[in-house]
């Protein structure tokens, strides 16, 4: 009995949002009278650090420090409106938002500041640091906590902003029907490495890389931990996940982690990230995001890999052992698949994840 290694390649055309009902995003902006500003959105935080890029798409657009922004997503009752979180669609859609509503509160904050200072607002800039001075004399200058004090206790205005990305309805072709329900699209291509044991049907791992064209990343750090979460998020549903048999009736199913059937530290591979920016001419600052890619192209890399392992082809996740010593067995055998390219092992060189 023997190892037989195999590699397997997925690409993703992956759509952002879903835009055929106008797939909008609200956001809301205001100032306290410390000069800190508030974001309120009613699409919510998964885990992928959509308040994190908020707060950092505000505090550019604002003009102000990114921790003098506060990010709220507590009350979908009481914030803005929002489709919510899903489709991939956060940094695009909310990001587009909050950018709208950040361009209204600092024509506010500076209309408010050109009034302390004497000035016409269209002769102020910020300068990130928590100041606005005229432009050209750095001299001039107003924090922007004594604006917002200024505008709240003296001047009687609000310094808010309201945002909203609305997408215009695709339009219908009158006879085929057909419709283009994104305006944007990521792209992935990911490739895995397996060995697969033929008298176990155990499958492991060896390596994965990848290239992802996201836009223009706005945050490198978060977006490359998210990739890398992703995919061993998207290595256990290849592999282990699984809510059979016991669903729809879970009476008989694990009752924690303890006992769900997920890889461990020592199951993870070594992942290889390489990150293209084209940024988006409609998303913020160029973003687009990763989001839902993250784990998608995994399956059916791996799938792929142990078919070119051991010539089975696995249709229904997870690929268990069982699964695969039945189909070594419908085949009379193990038949291993050619690789193009012989075997050449390609390791790029931009970012190395260790396991």
């Amino acid at each position: 009995m023997a190892r037989h290694e195999g590699r397997g390649m997925a690409s993703v055309n992956y759509p952002i949002g879903m835009n055929l009902g106008g797939d909008p995003s609200q956001a809301l902006i205001h100032s306290n009278p410390d000069g800190k500003f508030t974001v309120a959105l009613s699409a919510i935080d998964l885990g992928q650090g959509m308040k994190q890029v908020s707060r950092q798409i505000a505090a550019e657009t604002l003009g102000v420090p990114v921790e003098d922004v506060y990010v709220d997503t507590a009350d979908s009752d009481t914030g803005p409106h929002d489709m919510g979180s899903f489709a991939s669609r956060g940094t695009h859609r909310m990001g587009n938002a909050v950018i709208a509503a950040a361009r209204e509160a600092r024509g506010v904050l500076l209309e408010a500041a050109a009034e302390e200072l004497e000035v016409n607002a269209a002769d102020l800039v910020t300068d990130g640091r928590g100041n606005i001075h005229v432009r050209g004399a750095p001299t001039r200058s107003i924090t922007v906590k004594a604006t917002a004090q200024a505008a709240q206790f003296k001047q009687g205005r609000t310094i808010a902003g309201r945002g909203i990305f609305l997408l215009p309805l695709s339009a219908v072709d009158a006879e085929t029907g057909e419709m283009n329900p994104n305006t944007a699209f990521a792209h992935a291509c990911l490739v895995a490495d397996v060995a697969v044991d033929d008298e176990t049907g155990e499958v492991t791992v060896l390596r994965m890389t990848s290239a992802y064209e996201l836009g223009r990343v706005i945050n490198p750090r978060m977006v490359e931990q998210q990739l890398v979460g992703g995919a061993w998020m998207g290595m256990s549903h290849a592999l282990y996940e699984t809510p059979e048999p016991y669903y729809p009736d879970p009476a008989h199913g694990p009752r924690d982690f303890n006992e769900y059937l997920m890889p461990g530290p020592g199951d993870i591979a070594p992942y290889h990230v390489t990150v293209l920016e084209r940024p988006a001419p409609d998303g913020p600052f160029g973003g687009k995001g990763p989001g839902e890619m993250c784990a998608n192209p995994v399956l059916p890399a791996i799938a792929n890999a142990v078919y070119n392992a051991v010539g089975v082809r696995v249709d229904e996740l997870p690929i268990t052992p069982e699964k695969i010593l039945r189909g070594i067995k419908a085949n009379g055998g193990v038949r291993p698949q050619p690789r193009r390219g012989g075997a050449v092992t390609w390791r790029p060189r931009d970012v190395a994840v260790p396991a």
